[in-house]
């Protein structure tokens, strides 16, 4: 078995290395060298969407263990690996990359973080379902297909509860919940296209694996975490609404681990939830950060400060007034370890990083 936290204080040179086979295969000898046994085989990696937060992750750290990385994209960012154009709707020469990689991961789709207008529920559908269903034509006509593919969708597919946590096996698909808004009844038909795609893909040689994934929280720029401790640090890290809405949530370290987990388990496909066993309130959520960052205070938001802000950011208050209480029912069952199970420890964890990265001296603990 690989040691799954072995690479984690690597992540971050990785981050400069050069990609490529050759990059990959120098970066090999210095991990093997520092941590034998790590990883020993070279494997070729395809992630579809890797120029985004979440791929740069996943795929910084496929390089950093040694593998192979291919990022299929449409051009616009900066790639890790070895950067290969395609359009995510057809065919191309990018599809000679699937053939003979060992695994294939797909997180494209045009970002949610916008209105919810008719041009962009169209592009946020068509971007993931068409990309899906390339993918798996892709392998369908490969003559070495990948033994893995792993396919992002999202957690947001489960419905808007505050009572029950939502597993894998007995969590309830949402769409029918009554009073909720339409764009919250649009992210769940968004869903469950996705999955279809995924089920409707002619694969018979390949595992698949349907991430249904909670908010990955890494100390990025432009991600999920930089934006709320960016609202923290400038005082408006308060509650959101009332601040009973549930967040779920995963510390990166586990997500890129979950995924390596999931390469190696040949047992485990279908459905798995990719967040930390310990969903909790928004209040208790934004609470716990501001302690991490030594914010004495934060702002909060009514519910009427949410839909003004939202309408002048371009965006949709269901990011953040939507309760999903999701937990990782597969992957507990199937033996695997979270190292960040806890929010507050991720989120000092978390403001650590952050704080490294941008050369920021850290603050002194206070009670907010």
């Amino acid at each position: 078995m690989v040691d799954l936290s072995a690479w984690e204080p690597l992540e971050d040179a990785a981050a400069v290395l050069s990609g490529g086979t050759f990059g990959a295969v120098a970066h090999l000898g210095v991990l093997e060298k520092a941590h034998p046994g790590l990883h020993t085989q070279i494997m070729k990696i395809v992630v579809a969407g890797g120029s985004g937060q979440v791929g740069t992750v996943l795929a910084r750290a496929f390089l950093a263990r040694g593998d192979e990385v291919v990022t299929l994209t449409r051009g616009s960012g900066a790639a890790v690996g070895r950067a290969v154009t395609w359009d995510g709707a057809s065919l191309g020469e990018w599809a000679r990359e699937v053939d003979g990689a060992d695994v294939v991961v797909n997180l494209a789709g045009r970002s949610v973080d916008c209105r919810y207008n008719a041009a962009n529920r169209r592009e946020i559908v068509d971007s993931r379902v068409h990309s899906t269903r390339v993918i798996g034509e892709a392998i369908g006509q490969a003559a070495r297909p990948p033994a893995v593919w792993l396919q992002a969708g999202t957690a947001t597919i489960y419905a808007h509860t505050y009572d029950r946590p939502n597993d894998e096996d007995s969590g309830v698909i949402g769409g029918g919940e009554p009073g909720v808004p339409d764009t919250w009844r649009f992210s769940i038909d968004v869903a469950k296209a996705w999955e279809q795609a995924l089920d409707d893909a002619p694969v018979t040689a390949t595992k698949k694996v349907m991430l249904r994934s909670a908010m990955t929280m890494s100390p990025d720029r432009g991600g999920v975490f930089d934006v709320l401790l960016g609202l923290v640090r400038r005082g408006l890290g308060g509650r959101a609404g009332d601040g009973r809405q549930y967040i779920s949530w995963i510390h990166h370290h586990d997500f890129v681990r979950a995924m390596f987990w999931l390469v190696e388990r040949d047992d485990v496909e279908g459905a798995v939830n990719l967040a930390a066993p310990e969903p909790l309130p928004n209040a208790d959520f934004m609470r716990a950060l501001r302690r991490a960052w030594g914010a004495r205070f934060g702002l909060p938001a009514t519910g009427w400060m949410l839909e003004a802000g939202a309408f002048v950011m371009r965006t949709e208050t269901e990011l953040v007034a939507k309760s999903r209480r999701v937990v990782p029912g597969r992957l507990l069952e199937d033996g695997f370890e979270f190292h960040h199970p806890s929010w507050p420890e991720a989120a000092d964890d978390l403001c650590s990083e952050w704080r490294t990265r941008q050369g920021t001296p850290r603050r002194r603990s206070r009670t907010p």
